[in-house]
């Protein structure tokens, strides 16, 4: 019994003296905080390794290769940035390098936001790499995009359309039997009117079908944004809308032009997508302010002129006119 018990200390001194040696020989991990590490495209593992060693991350890269050839898995590491923890040893950061669970980060896309307004967005973006064009105006599907460190813009920007012709898609197949545009481009250009009309939600639909109703009787859309388009490319005006500029004859001045501009005025969400597709059923042919960031709706010019007089009266009120 005493010589199993020598033969067992033996054998615990041995494991410890063992453990120690692949310590101090594969060395460990140092991270003291939450650090931020890049592997570039194309790095091999003892590049990484050194890379490792040189920003204090690990103690020995010549251990660090050994312990992943003893003890590590076959999968090849992957680029890209990596959060790596304090806690973790070696194996959890070989692990995190093989599993591609880059850091992401993510760019938003507001519904309504202009063409030009997504290109100043990117571009203002350091983190992501390459130039840009403009890219075509309705082409971008608003929502909340992830990138990785390092990301060419172009890839981004292609994320964007691809989603926005996936979605047209979509809903176009869903549309409704009577809509009043014949293709996916005249359902995108209206959405982009209605997208501008209105900050609220609640009434896409209703305008959706007011301005359905003007294009089923040949009459003039007459939408304010249209008039702006092309003289800030979705931009902010910052001013009243000048009587010259109503007078404009182009392609967008909705005022001069019967039908539709000839192309979308900004990037329509999903939600005014569908409500052109599905538009509220009603006989309405005007609306005009409310002063609570809605509008009122009308059937007739007479009640439109009504309408009209009580908003002015209630901008004089305020002290806007």
């Amino acid at each position: 019994m005493k010589r199993l018990g020598l033969i067992l200390a033996g054998l615990l001194a041995l494991a410890v003296a063992g453990f120690l040696f692949a310590q101090s020989y594969l060395g460990q991990a140092t991270i003291e905080e939450e650090t931020a590490f890049i592997i570039p495209a194309g790095s091999s593992l003892s590049a990484v390794a050194e890379k490792l060693e040189d920003e204090g991350l690990i103690s020995s890269a010549d251990g660090f290769l050994m312990r992943a050839r003893l003890f590590g898995s076959s999968d090849p590491i992957q680029a890209g940035e990596f959060a790596l923890e304090p806690g973790m040893d070696q194996g959890d950061i070989l692990a995190a390098f093989q599993s591609g669970d880059v850091i992401r980060r993510f760019v938003t896309i507001p519904e309504g936001m202009p063409s030009v307004l997504v290109y100043e967005k990117l571009m203002a973006e350091e983190l992501l790499t390459g130039e840009i064009e403009i890219p075509l105006e309705g082409s971008v599907l608003p929502d909340t995009y992830a990138f990785e460190r390092g990301q060419d813009r172009g890839e981004i920007i292609e994320q964007m359309q691809t989603a926005m012709d996936q979605y047209l898609a979509e809903a176009w197949a869903k549309r409704a039997p009577d809509v009043a545009v014949d293709t996916m481009r005249d359902a995108l250009i209206l959405a982009s009117i209605v997208e501008k009309e209105t900050g609220k939600p609640s009434e896409r639909r209703a305008i959706a079908g007011l301005y359905s109703n003007r294009l089923r009787i040949g009459m003039k859309l007459q939408a304010d944004p249209t008039i702006i388009y092309p003289i800030t490319k979705g931009k902010p005006l910052g001013r009243r809308i000048r009587r010259s500029e109503i007078a404009m004859e182009n392609g967008y001045n909705t005022y001069s032009k019967f039908g539709l501009p000839d192309g979308p005025i900004t990037n329509p969400g999903r939600e005014s997508i569908a409500a052109v597709l599905n538009p509220e059923k009603h006989n309405y042919l005007f609306m005009v302010a409310d002063g609570t960031g809605g509008h009122e709706f009308n059937v007739t010019d007479a009640e439109h002129a009504a309408a009209v007089e009580r908003w002015y009266a209630l901008r004089r009120e305020r002290g806007e006119m």
